[in-house]
């Protein structure tokens, strides 16, 4: 198979079911009258009407709605990123500091994220404090414990390999484990984004004045249902893009493990 028909493949395959679904829903609610359902022309109808109107494109709804809380994700899920790697390192490098910690770990990972919305509106008010806390606790715990995880299934060989050469401090971590546990912490990573993007929009829904949740929010309180299903439409798309910018960077971040994968296959 070619290059080209190869790519033309992927995508047929990728976009295959989610087309089906949309037909499916189309002319399964073609005809429906029920309020609560409405067909999907007068959906996509709304979608184009409200999330693209304005004076000029800055002023646009999917602009000035999704922007706000894009920013906050960023700065939530960015925040756990770099506080789960540096502890999960710290942890899972220490077997006595794991051994006094697990335990903890795992009754805070018990923990539904979504309950950590009212108590730190207590702590932290209504601002945008909050909704970044929110989103960074509840992304840490995956990143934390992936990367606890992949630091203790290092091959003990390297380890002692860089022990031998007196490979230690910031070179070790930056060189030997940091790279031999990317996998596990890019596991982490993807299950802590699809719980960030939740939390940004459960955060918004409580005492936010912008973001996509508090504008489905206000679109299901004036009973403006078509509207309310085309912010659904326009968060599952903005999750598929977030999806495949995450699976772009890691793929880069990981192409030494691809490759490492492949050569053990027999480069098929």
């Amino acid at each position: 198979m070619t290059g080209t028909r190869r790519i033309a493949w992927r995508v047929l395959m990728i976009v295959a079911l989610p087309a089906i679904l949309f037909a499916a829903w189309w002319f399964g609610s073609a005809n429906s009258t029920n309020f609560l359902n409405p067909p999907l022309s007068r959906i996509l109808e709304q979608y184009a009407k409200f999330w693209f109107s304005g004076d000029s494109w800055s002023d646009w709804p999917i602009i000035t709605e999704t922007v706000p809380g894009l920013t906050r994700l960023f700065l939530g899920y960015a925040s756990a990123l770099v506080v789960g790697i540096v502890l999960g390192v710290a942890i899972g490098s220490s077997r006595a500091l794991r051994a006094y910690v697990e335990p903890v770990l795992e009754l805070f990972r018990a923990i539904p994220p979504p309950i950590l919305v009212p108590i730190f509106t207590l702590f932290l008010g209504i601002g945008d404090e909050m909704r970044i806390a929110v989103i960074a606790m509840g992304a840490l715990w995956p990143i934390l414990l992936n990367t606890v995880e992949g630091v203790r299934g290092l091959d003990p060989v390297l380890r002692d390999t860089a022990k031998a050469y007196r490979i230690g401090g910031v070179r070790r971590i930056t060189q030997l484990v940091l790279p031999g546990a990317s996998p596990q912490i890019v596991t982490g990573a993807r299950q802590a984004l699809s719980i960030a993007i939740i939390l940004m929009v459960i955060s918004e829904m409580f005492t936010a004045v912008d973001g996509l949740g508090f504008t489905i929010v206000s679109f299901q309180r004036s009973f403006a249902i078509p509207a309310m299903w085309s912010g659904v439409i326009l968060l599952g798309l903005l999750g598929v893009l977030l999806s495949l910018l995450f699976k772009v960077i890691t793929d880069r971040v990981l192409a030494w493990y691809h490759g490492y994968l492949q050569s053990q296959r027999g480069g098929n």
